[in-house]
């Protein structure tokens, strides 16, 4: 049994998540404990209760303890990696994100074809972006033989939640291959994305851009963005997210504000256009 102190380094749920996952992977049983015991609220959180739930379904587990609260938890990962089409909602604003990335390893290896649809958070603090998700992680994933696409069904907020995105992914042929990249090559390119929820008439999303605009300029860099206007969130909320890519198109994300990544193509929310 793989055992893991779960209060070492930062003590969060990054561990818990983690562990889980890798532990399905090789089959083995798992005993955590003093779960996130450095947190102001120790234990078990219903995103983290969620995520380790997801992995059990995938891999046909046993969990015990699964609880919110919960300090220990053991996992009896199954034999079979199942791919197929999978609902969950996290039941707050927890990070979807995290979610997301908890079942990304077990689908990798999976025996087919994965689609996740995760209701919950698009945006919280300390929590991985979803436009970093989407334009820089998982196209560098995709460089070393996994297919896998983020989409935003709806943004979805703090403290409502509500929001929703897919997760599709196709498993592995073989092995991963190693990412090697050592230089930068060609002109660096700069670019971004401005999303609101219900503040169109506000032009937030126009002045979230501009603004960035204006202090990259002062750099000497100019960089276009997407002005997006979103009407389907539960509340209001906005997103800015600035990405730097070389000549082979690997971007380099950084996030500022509070709100959920671009929304799909063709969405009945959203709008598109450049800004100058």
């Amino acid at each position: 049994m793989l055992r893991i102190d779960g209060a070492r380094k930062s003590g969060s749920g990054t561990i818990v998540r983690t562990a889980v996952a890798l532990a399905a992977l090789l089959g083995e049983e798992l005993f955590l404990y003093n779960i996130r015991a450095k947190r102001d609220k120790p234990g078990l959180r219903p995103q983290h209760l969620r995520a380790v739930r997801a992995v059990a379904e995938l891999c046909g587990g046993e969990l015990d303890g699964a609880a919110v609260g919960s300090m220990e938890l053991r996992f009896r990962p199954g034999r079979k990696l199942a791919g197929g089409e999978h609902v969950w909602d996290i039941g707050t604003a927890g990070s979807t994100t995290m979610l997301a990335l908890t079942v990304l390893p077990v689908a990798a290896f999976a025996e087919g074809p994965s689609v996740f649809r995760i209701r919950g958070g698009l945006f919280q603090d300390f929590a991985p972006s979803a436009f970093h998700t989407r334009h820089v992680l998982l196209p560098a994933l995709g460089e070393m033989g996994l297919r896998a696409e983020l989409e935003v069904v709806r943004p979805g907020y703090v403290p409502k939640g509500g929001g929703i995105v897919e997760l599709s992914v196709t498993p592995v042929e073989g092995k991963l291959r190693p990412l090697v990249r050592e230089e930068l090559e060609g002109e660096l390119r700069f670019w971004g994305i401005a999303l609101s929820s219900h503040l169109r008439g506000r032009k937030v999303s126009e002045r979230m851009a501009k603004r960035c605009q204006a202090v990259l300029q002062r750099r000497g860099i100019t960089a276009p963005f997407s002005i997006l206007h979103d009407e389907t969130a539960p509340q209001p909320g906005a997103a800015l997210a600035l990405f730097c890519e070389d000549g082979r198109g690997g971007a380099l994300g950084r996030r500022s504000g509070r709100g959920p990544p671009a929304l799909r193509r063709g969405d009945r929310g959203g709008g598109g256009a450049d800004a100058p």
